[in-house]
């Protein structure tokens, strides 16, 4: 069997960051508009005075706003459009993406064993493929991850995102960039090589959950609305304002934001509630499914969205065979040749088991959750 082809195999299930995939696309059949009646309770802007901040978290005002791409971003996507007015009340946000170190705490209280770290069961993958696609080697279908490589010359296809992954045998959340990679001494970085069920488990054991892409935009605009970038839309400030890529990808990092891969936590400005990274460094979970067609099939359905849940079915129209929840804020590996994803709108569909080295996750509490 030719092991470059697995490889890619393998690499297809685990990570869908393109926005296009090359291939025929599979279509749906057009539903017909349905008007929504929907009872609106008052919106719930400003922190209850009953409540206090949870460690570690800050209050995100409730607010109307609209959801999805700019007027003026030019490289917005299909999948960003058309913005859609939305109404979310006001919840309690991780001032970082979680840690090395909050992680750490969990797995060792908890015993969990995340994704990357169990056997690979080949009769729930091929689920994921096409039919007939044939069952990879033994050696292997081993407990890994997907890696990032640099190519060592100019890529002229950057659809084949196959030429900077590689499929990495012991590579997980302990050891990111492969089993002699570590993160002693990386307490303050951001955890990655999670999945979304890794991140849920997190969110079960901490009392808090995931948030919607609705409440991860409002938290990123933190009252800036109708910008490209959560600074503004002067994209000459990408270098003091995120961790990204900067050169030609995936050849060369000029490294002028000061890092290659990921940066600890609080490397770079925090937005005007007090968040840090909601740009660039890694890729975060949300709840929703990602669905290609969301933002226009909402735009016909519902004139009143409230704390909307995203779409009701995960579809994505390149690739029909995996269930992909949506993340958001782009990471170190987002430049504006390739996906430009430090943009507030931006946001791709991962599959749910896919953990990778530039993905990780923070969470959120409704007062709801909390008592007084």
């Amino acid at each position: 069997m030719n092991v470059k082809f697995v490889t890619k195999v393998i690499a297809s299930l685990a990570i869908l960051i393109l926005y296009c995939a090359c291939g025929d696309k599979i279509k749906k059949e057009p539903k017909a508009p349905v008007v929504v009646q929907q009872e609106v309770s008052p919106l719930l802007v400003n922190m209850p005075k009953n409540l206090k901040n949870p460690e570690g978290m800050v209050w995100v005002a409730g607010a109307t706003f609209l959801q999805g791409a700019v007027s003026q971003d030019k490289m917005a996507m299909a999948h960003e459009k058309p913005a859609i007015e939305v109404t979310v009340d006001g919840f309690f946000m991780d001032v970082t993406e979680v840690t090395n170190a909050q992680f750490s705490k969990f797995v060792k209280e908890t015993g969990y064993i995340t994704t990357s770290e169990r056997a690979i069961d080949w009769e729930e993958m091929k689920k994921q493929v096409p039919a007939g696609t044939p069952k990879p080697h033994d050696s292997i279908l081993q407990p890994g991850s997907l890696t990032f490589k640099k190519t060592k010359s100019s890529v002229s296809n950057l659809f084949d995102f196959s030429q900077w992954w590689k499929w990495t045998i012991g590579a997980d959340w302990k050891h990111p960039n492969g089993p002699d990679s570590t993160i002693e001494g990386k307490e303050e970085y951001p955890v990655v090589q999670v999945s979304f069920e890794d991140a849920l488990a997190y969110c079960e054991w901490s009392g808090r959950r995931l948030p919607t892409e609705a409440e991860w935009e409002l938290a990123a605009r933190a009252g800036n609305y109708g910008t490209t970038y959560l600074w503004g839309d002067d994209g000459s400030q990408l270098q003091e304002q995120a961790n990204t890529w900067e050169g030609e990808f995936p050849v060369t990092n000029t490294k002028m934001d000061g890092y290659e891969l990921r940066a600890p936590v609080r490397s770079y400005p925090a937005n005007a509630y007090g968040l840090y990274d909601m740009a660039g460094n890694v890729w975060e979970w949300t709840s929703d499914w990602y669905n290609t067609d969301y933002y226009k099939e909402e735009t016909a359905m519902s004139t009143n969205r409230k704390n909307p849940q995203g779409a009701g079915m995960p579809y994505t129209e390149n690739n029909p065979y995996v269930k992909e929840r949506i993340i958001k804020g782009g990471s170190f590996l987002c430049s504006a040749s390739y996906c430009a994803s430090y943009r507030v709108s931006a946001k791709m569909g991962s599959s749910m088991d896919s953990a990778l080295e530039h993905t990780g996750f923070r969470t959120v509490v409704s007062p709801s959750m909390m008592k007084p």
